[in-house]
C-alpha cells in the first residue's frame, strides 16, 4: 500500500528531474517507479477519449491569433489508478508556458500533455513531487506580478536579440529592421529611445 500523503511529500525527487523551459520536470515513467518504491503495487493511467473518440477536447469557440490562423483551446483528460484509488484529471495542452496552436499540434505534444498532466495528478492526489508544482505556481506568480517587469530590461533584451540576429544572418541592422516591417534603421532607433521615455514617465509618476 503507498504511504501516506504527508511521506509522499518529503520524497526527494529533485535527483530524477529534468530541467525544460526555466522549469523542473518528473518523467512519469520515474514517477511510476517512485510509486512503486513507496508501496504501491498498482500504477497505470488511461487516456480518455471524447465522443468523437479523440484525445483532444477542444472548445467550441474559434479565435484567430495574431497572424490571422484559427485556433481553438484544447485540453487532455486521463484516468489514474494507484492500487484502489481511481481519479480522473483534465489539463490545457501546453509547449511550455504556452498553450499549443493548431498548426503546431502533433501527437507528440498530446502524448507530453497526457504524461504532464499524470504527474501532476500524482502530486495533487499523493504530495509526491508537489514541491515542484508549488515552485513553479510561485514562479508563474512573479512573472505575473508588474513591479517585477524594468523597462530598461526589456530594451537590453531587444538590443541583444538584435545582436544575435547581426550575428547569425550577416544582416544589417538597417536589413533586419526591412525584414520586421519597418522603413529602415533610423525607424527602429526611433522604437527603441521609446523605452527611455517611458521609464522615465513611470519614475515621474512613481514621484507623485
Amino acid at each position: 500500500m503507498l504511504k501516506k500523503y504527508d511521506e509522499m511529500r518529503k520524497v526527494d525527487v529533485t535527483p530524477y528531474t529534468e530541467e525544460r523551459d526555466k522549469a523542473s520536470y518528473l518523467n512519469w515513467a520515474k514517477c511510476i517507479d517512485l510509486l512503486h518504491d513507496n508501496g504501491a503495487e498498482t500504477v497505470y493511467f488511461i487516456p480518455l477519449t471524447n465522443e468523437n473518440g479523440s484525445s483532444l477536447f477542444m472548445s467550441d469557440i474559434i479565435f484567430k491569433d495574431k497572424n490571422g490562423m484559427e485556433n481553438r483551446c484544447y485540453e487532455v483528460r486521463i484516468k489514474v489508478v494507484i492500487d484502489d484509488k481511481e481519479f480522473e484529471f483534465q489539463s490545457p495542452v501546453m509547449n511550455g508556458a504556452n498553450p499549443v496552436k493548431d498548426n503546431s499540434m502533433s501527437q507528440q505534444r498530446v502524448w507530453n500533455s497526457q504524461t504532464r498532466a499524470f504527474v501532476k495528478a500524482v502530486a495533487i492526489h499523493t504530495g509526491l513531487g508537489f514541491d515542484l508544482w508549488l515552485k513553479e505556481e510561485q514562479s508563474i506568480k512573479e512573472e505575473e506580478n508588474l513591479d517585477k517587469h524594468d523597462i530598461m530590461k526589456i530594451k537590453e533584451r531587444i538590443s541583444q536579440l538584435l545582436t544575435e540576429k547581426m550575428r547569425k544572418t550577416d544582416l544589417s541592422v538597417d536589413e533586419i529592421s526591412k525584414k520586421i516591417g519597418l522603413m529602415d534603421e533610423d525607424a527602429l532607433k526611433t522604437y527603441l529611445k521609446y523605452y527611455k521615455i517611458l521609464d522615465n514617465i513611470e519614475k515621474n509618476l512613481r514621484m507623485l
